[in-house]
């Protein structure tokens, strides 16, 4: 575990050295702050419009730093002739996939801490009310899912050969499964067999990251609590698919040449 600390260390040192945080955070206060200063038709609930934008514009941008961030972390230290060293030392392969892994997902919490805070400090000035609980259950549905996503970009960075190629297709992915995912079981009934079948096992199959992307509606609407087992039921399905992710990767690593 002191190995995979010292490289998970490594990772967020490398996040807050970077310029990608800084300019999307300084960007999504810019963005809601225009639109919090905005009145329209003095409607006092355009403050729901307003934290839809926000909560959009926080998935977007920490979907962009755990792709992006993930995506470079074994290319680079190939590139920067840094990966035989660290495997050279008492480091295992497996060891340097999971402190690269919890590197990046420790640092997408941080990342959340900071959006989160400065959106709930946003609608409590337009609201005077700060549901910490509600808060609190979006965020953590929000970074588990972002487990999922860095285990899927690592598995990605191991499989395709330029970080680019790989951020583009993770991109894709989830783009896919948060616009299309919730919908293949209404298209499966619409189809005959064996495509039927086919596209059932596919929905069951992806990870449905529309289930944490859809917790913005329970701060939007102020919807009450949801129950704790059913958050906790949630969080033990991503972390599946995390693990599963993760897993792989270890096993293509571990084939792959580091030369």
């Amino acid at each position: 575990m002191r190995n995979i600390f010292a490289v998970a260390g490594i990772v967020i040192k490398e996040l807050y050295l970077r310029k990608d945080f800084y300019v999307l955070f300084i960007l999504t206060v810019l963005v809601c702050l225009i639109m919090a200063s905005v009145n329209i038709f003095n409607d006092q609930h355009i403050v729901r419009y307003l934290k839809e934008l926000c909560l959009l514009l926080i998935w977007i941008s920490s979907l962009v730093i755990a792709i992006t961030t993930t995506a470079r972390q074994i290319p680079a230290e190939r590139e920067q002739r840094t990966l035989l060293p660290l495997l050279a030392k008492p480091l295992s392969r497996t060891q340097l996939i999971f402190g690269k892994f919890l590197g990046c997902w420790l640092a997408c919490g941080l990342v959340l801490v900071c959006f989160y805070v400065f959106f709930g400090a946003l609608a409590a000035s337009r609201e005077h009310a700060w549901p910490v609980a509600n808060y609190f259950q979006a965020a953590l549905l929000h970074w588990l899912a972002l487990g999922v996503v860095v285990a899927l970009a690592l598995l990605g960075s191991l499989v395709f050969a330029a970080p680019s190629s790989n951020s583009t297709i993770c991109f894709v992915i989830v783009a896919t499964i948060l616009t299309v995912g919730r919908y293949l079981d209404a298209v499966a009934l619409a189809r005959a067999e064996p495509l039927r079948s086919l596209i059932y096992a596919f929905y069951f199959a992806v990870p449905h990251l529309e289930i944490p992307f859809e917790m913005r509606n329970l701060i939007v609407h102020d919807w009450p609590l949801i129950g704790w087992k059913f958050i906790a039921l949630d969080a033990a399905y991503l972390l599946f698919y995390a693990t599963a992710f993760l897993v792989a990767a270890c096993l293509v690593f571990r084939r792959k040449p580091v030369n």
